[in-house]
């Protein structure tokens, strides 16, 4: 094949669109056959079919445009826009209850396509459905209140084309600018992109000039929650709940924000409350089934493993597909798949028209059926073909991570601490624990929230959210701030974000002297945390590297992490850690403690009171009795270590060494 520049490819699609504008469909499809013969990326081989398939209907070759539509599906089963193409084709044979399951799908995937929706009024009148007709007219006319350019927006996201969209918003903005609609769409753009900072301040700044935009609300409420900023979520959930006192949604926020604060039994009662309230009359079957997922999350975090496992269960018996369920289940770690269940899920992999989300959380929970019935290599196609395409579309590129790790050797230097490194909050209060996913961080947290000093607490955001304000907007032609600025803030910013860490943190707190922050990834950022809180503790949680990298590849983040879905980038990752951590033991000697999993497991004694010597606390029996402490968890291994240390996992790698050359390569690599 012969290799084509992407310029010249992405120029030659849109010649192929100009002629099907042009209504020259021949030529449009002879110059898209062309294209065909040259190496194309997967999304290139997307918008080709699709425009093959257009224009094949347009010159009447409709075997040829639904053969195109098969093959444009089968690379991207969400694709809502070929859901329309194939409504208007199944139109063009004659074929109206087909065309109406076609524009229905492609509805269901993108709610904004305006011609699905017409055509759907139409067919809903013939076949004489009212409450399809009602609905469909609703959207329509929500949608035309739209400017043109938000319409357009609208579209392109829900195509993922993120850029496009928010320089059509941002110029749409320039000219509006104090358009509610366009503000929040922003936001939205904004949270997919991680950008968090801009779209918190644009919901911020359109609650202020329209308090009582129930959107806007509601979208700062979910990014509050997503940010774990639940005491200030908490504030806008009643907000909104004063203004809508039964609905069911703003309810279950107010659940998930009781459980982010800790408070897992009100958001119980309050799930079961809204399980109660909903029916299948009233609520769509996808949204009852969430509902009871997120019962059996906050069941899981408070322990109750058996319940959490029925709330799971009556899932996905009210929405069959649901991968998240399945995912669920599998992620206790220690529930047993049925045979039923996972012939069950196997045959929902091979929906043409399931979800990528769930086929991805299907591919994982069946790979964890397989290894618990010792069925390896079953085991390890069906990780790795979850695995393939959650990396597919999360399109993680492990160069900037390794860039960024060069970046905090090149700017975190002794001289650095030596100028700044007593200008920080001298708060002693904060224990760090960091490292890979993975690694035995959530044992080391509960052995020292055992402790009668130390909080635990989760997996806090703010860090990493002052690392992202730091950095600014990361884009192409403009390189990262960070960590560069930490040569050149004002003194005085440093004590200010030590104390607003200490002061955002509070809620998580129930007054022991200490607390745990067990987000894994600020070992990227343990400089930033020397220079802000000087008197911290810093504890890297490390697992011998295959051991470490294998067992993050076979888990399904709930967000994150992305370097995890590729056994190559999940090697360097890791490697990238240890020279990371290794220019931290250097330049900041006595900050850290590095704690190996394996001597956990080998001799807890020895190694809990290395910590607690480490963080000037005495000796509990409590802390060696980790798995007695009642405490809400919420990380993958919640049910491991509420157990005794247990040594079975340790080598569970080697079941799989035979598909791991990819990793060992890395991992041997000089």
């Amino acid at each position: 094949m012969n290799k084509a520049a992407p310029a010249t490819t992405e120029a030659q699609l849109k010649s192929i669109q100009q002629l099907i504008q042009s209504a020259k469909f021949d030529a449009a499809i002879k110059q898209g056959q062309q294209l065909q013969q040259h190496a194309l990326t997967r999304h290139q081989n997307v918008e080709l079919w699709y425009l093959l398939a257009v224009a094949q209907r347009y010159g009447q070759h409709l075997p040829s445009a639904q053969a195109s539509l098969t093959a444009l599906l089968k690379l991207d089963a969400t694709h809502a826009r070929a859901y329309q193409e194939q409504g208007y084709l199944h139109l063009a044979q004659n074929k109206p209850s087909q065309a109406q399951q076609a524009f229905e799908q492609a509805v269901q995937l993108n709610p904004s396509l305006v011609a699905s929706w017409q055509e759907l009024i139409e067919l809903y009148r013939v076949a004489k459905q009212q409450s399809g007709i009602q609905k469909a007219a609703n959207q329509l006319a929500k949608l035309k209140k739209l400017p043109p350019a938000l319409l357009a927006v609208t579209e392109l996201m829900h195509d993922q084309k993120w850029q496009k969209a928010e320089l059509i918003c941002r110029n749409f903005l320039q000219q509006n600018k104090q358009h509610i609609d366009g503000m929040c769409l922003l936001a939205e753009i904004g949270i997919e992109l991680k950008v968090y900072d801009d779209a918190e301040f644009l919901l911020a700044s359109a609650l202020a000039l329209s308090p009582t935009h129930i959107q806007a609300r509601s979208h700062y409420l979910n990014l509050l929650i997503r940010l774990g900023k639940y005491k200030s979520a908490l504030i806008q959930v009643d907000n909104l709940l004063q203004r809508q006192a039964n609905n069911l949604s703003f309810l279950v926020a107010k659940a998930n924000t009781l459980t982010g604060l800790g408070e897992v039994s009100q958001a119980i009662t309050i799930f079961e409350y809204v399980i109660a309230q909903a029916s299948p009359n009233t609520v769509p079957a996808t949204q009852l089934a969430a509902f009871h997922l997120q019962l059996g999350h906050a069941l899981k975090a408070q322990g109750e493993i058996k319940k959490a496992v029925l709330a799971y269960q009556k899932a996905y018996q009210i929405n069959p597909s649901y991968g998240d369920a399945f995912w669920s289940l599998a992620n206790t770690k220690t529930y047993r798949f049925s045979e039923q269940e996972i012939a069950h899920m196997q045959a929902q992999q091979n929906s043409k028209t399931l979800a990528l989300t769930d086929k991805v959380q299907l591919y994982f929970a069946t790979g964890k059926a397989f290894e618990d019935n010792k069925q390896y290599k079953r085991a390890f196609l069906a990780y790795q073909q979850g695995n393939l395409l959650q990396h597919q579309h999360n399109g993680f590129d492990i160069n900037k991570i390794e860039q960024q790790v060069d970046e905090q050797i090149q700017y975190c230097t002794p001289e650095l601490f030596a100028e700044r490194g007593n200008l920080g909050y001298p708060s002693p209060a904060p224990i760090f624990i960091v490292g890979l996913p993975r690694a035995g961080s959530t044992l080391l947290e509960q052995i020292l929230a055992s402790h009668s000093q130390v909080d635990g607490t989760m997996e806090l955001h703010n860090i990493l959210g002052l690392a992202a304000r730091l950095r600014g907007r990361n884009q192409a032609q403009k390189p990262s701030q960070y960590p560069k600025i930490l040569q050149e803030l004002a003194p005085s910013y440093f004590h200010r974000f030590g104390q607003q860490f200490i002061e955002e943190t509070q809620v998580y707190r129930a007054g022991g002297a200490f607390f745990i922050d067990k987000m894994p990834n600020n070992f990227l950022h343990i400089g930033l945390i020397r220079l802000i809180l000087p008197n911290a503790k810093i504890i890297d949680a490390r697992r011998s590297a295959m051991a470490c990298c294998f067992s993050g590849y076979k888990q399904l983040f709930a967000e994150g992490q992305e370097f995890s879905y590729d056994l190559e980038d999940i090697g360097r990752y890791y490697q990238a850690y240890l020279k990371l951590m290794a220019h931290w033991q250097s330049v900041l000697p006595g900050f850290i403690l590095t704690v190996k999993h394996e001597d956990v497991v080998d001799d807890l004694a020895t190694q809990v009171r290395r910590m607690l010597d480490f963080c000037g606390l005495a000796f509990e029996q409590s802390c060696l009795d980790f798995h007695k402490t009642k405490r809400n968890i919420k990380t993958p291994s919640s049910e491991q270590v509420r157990q005794p240390i247990y040594k079975s996992a340790t080598e569970q790698w080697r079941h799989f060494e035979a598909h791991l050359t990819p990793l060992k390569k890395v991992l041997t690599m000089d």
